[in-house]
């Protein structure tokens, strides 16, 4: 089955499986909140990040706030997180820019987002696709590049090559759904140390079912 072919069944049958999941795992109420977690998210599981982002969005109400704050004084709210010291940074600073460039506002452009401190194509996809029902790009993480090539639909490893080969087959309306699915079935099911075959609704169309 040719990738452009396979792309709708994948669809139907992971929006059948995880119906009931939430587009992002990550919890938020506002555009920044999300840019936060996405931020913190890096190599760190979204649960954990669910577990830091209430109390951290009760002590800092916003961008002015994360904006007037010390980075080491977010890093010990943040400790908890890989790479704590960094992101603390990165978070800092992204409100500042967002303070006195963007009047306080999230951008609603890939090319405005990137210009962001800690913040490149999947952390922008994800705000924009989540955030604001806006799809400029398809999120690839870990997930996303593991079943991409076990599923046949690209062969490279870049995240970016990725992309581009996801966005030539996947229907741009589908482009933040995609991502979020095959996230879901990757931490459900396609699992990097054991696949799940005999649970997966996708085994009879996967080329890595056969090896």
């Amino acid at each position: 089955m040719r990738s452009c072919d396979k792309v709708p069944v994948i669809i139907k049958r992971l929006k059948k499986e995880y119906s009931g999941a939430p587009l992002t795992a990550l919890a938020f109420s506002t555009p920044f909140d999300l840019l936060v977690a996405t931020i913190l998210s890096a190599q760190t599981t979204d649960v954990q990040v669910n577990k830091v982002t209430p109390g951290l969005f009760r002590k800092y109400s916003g961008v002015d706030a994360f904006a007037a704050a010390r980075p080491e004084q977010i890093a010990r709210d943040i400790n908890s997180v890989n790479f704590f010291n960094n992101k603390a940074k990165s978070i800092r600073n992204a409100a500042v820019m967002l303070r006195d460039r963007f009047d306080g506002a999230v951008p609603r452009t890939m090319e405005e987002l990137v210009t962001l401190p800690g913040v490149a194509r999947k952390t922008a996809n994800i705000v924009l696709s989540s955030g604001y029902g806006i799809n400029e790009g398809i999120a690839v993480d870990t997930h996303v590049k593991r079943l991409s090539f076990l599923l046949g639909l690209s062969k490279h490893t870049d995240p970016v090559k990725i992309e581009q080969d996801l966005m030539r087959i996947v229907p741009q309306k589908e482009w933040g759904n995609f991502s979020h699915l095959l996230i879901y079935h990757g931490r459900a099911v396609c699992q990097a140390r054991r696949p799940d075959h005999a649970a997966c609704v996708l085994a009879d169309i996967c080329p890595s079912r056969k090896t």
